[in-house]
Parts: structure tokens; sequence; C-alpha cells
């Protein structure tokens, strides 16, 4: 079954079929580093992580390009307020340097934690002034910007087809509608490429219209482009980017290189608490690194994806609690295996039905992601897979042999693609025995201490790992579960 993709450019699910046969060129909106990565984001990454393990995992290689944008992004996300990083700056008392890369650094470690593989490489919008300069610069001289009092602008009635992406054409826009009204303008609609440094602005550089900084949208646009061809496979991002942010960078990127910006846009819903989207400006998120103090990665990944990624997604601790509880019998499942594989069993009289649903379920979960990254139809298929095994473990059915078998299509889906499944060694006789008395012990001091959100804690992120924290009359005791 071939690959699709819902391409939101067309409004349809499309065969994926990339430019350079076996090659795959991606581009995906990274975060703008001001404040703590939030649940919003995780969904954003985990989603496009497993599009891009996928892609890997049919055979293709895969060149995933991804942004840190560390300035230029104002606070009305279009062309006036202030610059998110510099104001976090100026709250914080700080440089902005020391903003970006304190935020760095978090978004990196929580995304390490929540067992997203990085891209191929990280591209900053600050390491590519002078390229978006040039940019800016061929963009006036084919007539498509104009400079006013230090600002650049792109004059959007010059590419007629500005609206195909989001479907809001030109004549259907209205003045104030994410772009400021402003004086200087021939057109309320047209946009910033280059902004003029005011007095006290930090983050600036020369450039022929004087100091002054990027506009958010021309940097993707660059960098997409130097690093992936002038036109590149898939365009990744999060909803609210399609406009204007997607939108400008195809009127940008299409008439600067007179070429089609992106063959397959890839857009991925948001994360809801209570019906109203998660973000900082509303004050309404959960940070990554918060979420993981309570959570196991495998269950935060496991709630992203047992929602489609063009579907939204509703927040709630209880939501995430019930995708730890199904997790918990995968890791009962891959114990028991590998008890089976330790025995070395000769053989088993279910061997031939089980090898049979191996390479049934390998297909069906293949076929699922293939189908548009059908993330929750994937898991179903691999929660029905345990029910069944789970019925030949109990009748002792199955040969050590035909175990591995089972144990390679769990783990090479759960672990390593879907990233549901905490990695583990075939090998089971490490002693964790000195481990888990250490962890008790920790536990008991927080509870000593009344810190007893991090004691249950430290229980439910044994128990998302397949291990069972019981408090007894004659004390603590753990098993695996």
């Amino acid at each position: 079954m071939a690959i699709t993709l819902y391409n939101s450019i067309n409004r349809q699910k499309e065969e994926f079929v990339p430019i350079e046969p076996g090659h795959v060129g991606i581009y995906v909106c990274g975060p703008t580093v001001y404040g703590p990565p939030h649940l919003g984001h995780a969904k954003s990454y985990i989603t496009f992580d497993v599009l891009v393990k996928h892609l890997r995992h049919s055979g293709l290689t895969v060149r995933y390009v991804q942004n840190i944008t560390d300035v230029g992004h104002l606070t009305d996300d279009a062309d006036s307020g202030e610059d998110k990083i510099q104001r976090q700056a100026r709250i914080d008392h700080v440089h902005p340097w020391e903003i970006v890369d304190k935020w760095t650094r978090q978004y990196m470690n929580d995304m390490e934690k929540l067992r997203i593989a990085h891209p191929n490489f990280y591209v900053r919008a600050s390491q590519h002034i002078g390229e978006q300069i040039e940019a800016v610069q061929k963009l006036v001289e084919k007539g498509h910007a104009y400079e006013v009092n230090g600002n650049v602008y792109y004059e959007v009635e010059s590419f007629p087809e500005y609206g195909k992406l989001s479907g809001r054409r030109l004549e259907e826009q209205k003045e104030g509608v994410r772009v400021e009204s402003r004086s200087d303008k021939k057109n309320p609609r047209d946009f910033a490429l280059w902004k003029k440094a005011e007095p006290g602005h930090i983050l600036k550089w020369n450039s022929p219209w004087g100091e002054g900084y990027p506009g958010w949208h021309i940097e993707c646009s660059v960098m997409a482009t130097k690093y992936l061809g002038n036109t590149i496979d898939i365009h990744g991002g999060g909803l609210e980017n399609k406009f204007p942010h997607h939108e400008c960078e195809i009127a940008q990127s299409e008439a600067l290189n007179d070429a089609p910006f992106c063959r397959y846009w890839v857009h991925n819903n948001m994360v809801t608490v209570d019906g109203i989207k998660m973000g900082k400006s509303l004050g309404n998120f959960r940070t990554c690194e918060d979420l993981l103090t309570s959570h196991s990665p495998e269950a935060i990944r496991a709630f992203v994806l047992t929602t489609h990624y063009r579907s939204p997604s509703n927040y709630t601790e209880e939501a995430i609690s019930a995708a730890a509880s199904g997790l918990s019998r995968l890791s009962q499942l891959q114990t028991a295996l590998l008890e089976i594989i330790e025995k070395n069993v000769s053989a088993g009289t279910a061997d031939n039905e089980a090898e049979k649903l191996c390479g049934e379920v390998d297909a069906k979960i293949r076929e699922r992601l293939d189908d548009d990254i059908d993330t929750p139809g994937a898991i179903a298929t691999l929660y029905s897979f345990v029910t069944e095994v789970n019925r030949f473990i109990s009748a002792s059915a199955l040969s050590a042999r035909v175990a591995a078998a089972i144990l390679t299509v769990v783990k090479e889906w759960g672990s390593e693609v879907l990233g549901i499944l905490p990695a583990v060694s075939n090998k089971t006789d490490v002693d964790i025995a000195p481990i888990m008395q250490m962890l008790i012990e920790l536990r008991q001091e927080m509870k000593d201490a009344k810190k007893y959100d991090v004691a249950d804690a430290i229980r439910n992120r044994l128990k998302d790992a397949g291990i069972l924290i019981e408090d007894t009359r004659d004390g603590v005791r753990w098993k695996r579960i």
C-alpha cells in the first residue's frame, strides 16, 4: 500500500511521491524560544517524529530540518508588537540571547525525554541573516516588495495566488485580521519582510535599508529552500500557522524562485483545554517538564497518538492516566515474552497460528500508518494483538522462537516507531533490586516531607514501566506486572 498524506493545500488525501525517488526532504516549523515547551508543542513534534520514523521504516532516506526561531517573531504574530524574545528578556532583565539559550536547551531536553528523535539538523534564524537580506533584495528587484522608512513589505497583490493554502482570498481578507493596518503600507494586507529597529532594540543587523531585523515569515522560506531545494517534499507545522505564516512563506518562496514551494503541506491540529486552544498567551498550558514529573514519556505520547493528528486533543489528567493504563498491558506482555525466551521453550502448540498473526498484525499496522499516519488505528491494532498473544501465553502454547518473533513486532512498532513502549533489552538477568530499594527509600522521604505528589509520581512512573509498588502492613513491596 502506498503512503498517503492529507495535503492541506489540495484539501484531500494524496499518495506521497517524493521528488527524488527514495529520498524525502521535510521542513517543520520549530519553536520560538522565549518560554517553556508545553503539551501543544509536544503534540506537533510527536506527530512529525512518528511521520519521519515511519518514512524511514518504509525504506526512505529522510532529511528532516527544523528551525529555531530566535528573532523576528512579534507578539501579535504579524507586523506589530514587540519581539517575543526581546520582550521576555526585558521582563527577566537579561540579554535576549540568554533567553534564547535557556529555552533552546529546555526544548531540546524535553524533546529527548519525550523520545522525540532530533531532526538531521536544526537551523536558527539569526544564523541566516545574510541570506534573508539577499532574499528581500531580490523580491524588491522583482517587483514583489517595496521599502518605506526602513521597513520592507511584501506586496500581496503582486502574487495573485495568495490565499491558496488557507482559502482566504485577497478580496475576502479584512483589514486588521492578523495583520495590522499601517499607514506606510500600500495595502493593509502586505506583510513585513524586514523591520526597522526602533531605538533600544537589541536584536538588529545592518542592511541596505538601515539597522533592523527580518520578518518572521521570510526566515522559514530562506532556511527551508537553502537546505532542501526550491521545491520541498513536505512542510509541517501546527494548524494555527497555516495563516498567515505558511501562506506568506508560499508567496515569498514562489515569487523568489519561480517554482512551487512545497508539494505536501501537513498540519497537526491543536491541544485544547475545555475546548479552548492551549497556549502561552492564554495561560492555560501545561509544560512538558511539569507533565513529565507525573507521567511517563510513553503515556504522554500515547495520549497524543490515540487521537488522529488532524483532530484536536482535549487535555485532561484523566486522559493521560487512561493512556498509561492501556500501556501497562504492553509492558506486561513484553515481560511475559522475555520470560518465555529466557526459559528457552522449544515448541508451542500455537506457534503456527501465532506466526501467521504476527504477519497479519505487522501488515495491518503498516497499513494504518501508511493511511495518513493513522496512529489511533495502529495503536488499536497493537492492543488487539496483545489480547490475542495473551491467550496463547495463558495456554503455555508459545515457543521461545515464536515469542521472540512476537516481541520483535511489538518492539518495532510500539517502541521504535510509535514510541509508546519503553525500550527494554532482551536480557533479563539485570538485577534491579538495588535500584528499586533506592527508589522506595526516596519515595518514603518524599512522603515524610509531605511531598505526596512526588511520591505518587514515582509510583505511577514505575507502574507505567511494568513495576508495581505495594504499601503493606509489613512494609513496601514491589513486583513486575
